[in-house]
């Protein structure tokens, strides 16, 4: 079994090029981190619509989902998420996230992600931040896509889901 492991905060084409490189390996598991998060701006979404953004991307494809509480406490984290997730190989192409699952003798699989940088959640986010100033839904879809996947981008217009990100902000300083 082959394991994703994620906030997915949202759903990117970097996750999506992860679980793609599990998927054609065998038998897959994704593993939605931090789900008891409460709702900010850094968690905007809640474990299950994370959960119902993987599996609009995911189609027919056949993969297991979890979801992890985090336990802030990243020593004890292997042990704690592998009764989530299982025992398996972990893919992943962060190296923060690689160091803890070998430090625990779990196996892992290095995927190299290229333009690592542009698909950092928080990049993401501060996106679709600005964009749910935006009206036009042609226009959010059209920069959206650069990053996200289009069922994904879907998703989360039909869902109303980048609404709750100008909600969030509305009472912060915005420089300008």
């Amino acid at each position: 079994m082959y394991i994703v492991l994620g906030r997915f905060q949202p759903f990117h084409k970097g996750h999506a090029h992860l679980v793609e490189a599990a998927l054609a390996k065998g038998a897959t598991t994704i593993a939605i981190g931090s789900s008891q998060s409460d709702s900010s701006l850094n968690n905007p979404w809640s474990a299950d619509e994370r959960e119902k953004m993987i599996r609009a991307w995911l189609g027919d494809r056949e993969a297991t989902i979890v979801q992890i509480p985090d336990i802030n406490d990243p020593p004890n984290w292997v042990e704690h998420a592998s009764k989530f997730h299982g025992h398996g190989t972990l893919v992943t192409s962060d190296e923060s996230t690689k160091i803890l699952y070998e430090d625990s003798d779990f196996p892992v699989e290095w995927v190299t992600l290229t333009n690592r940088d542009s698909l950092e959640g928080w990049r993401v986010r501060a996106t679709l931040k600005m964009l749910s100033t935006v009206y036009e839904t042609e226009a959010q879809r059209q920069i959206m896509l650069h990053s996200i996947p289009s069922e994904v981008v879907d998703w989360l217009i039909e869902s109303d889901a980048l609404y709750r990100l100008y909600s969030m902000s509305r009472d912060l300083e915005h420089a300008g």
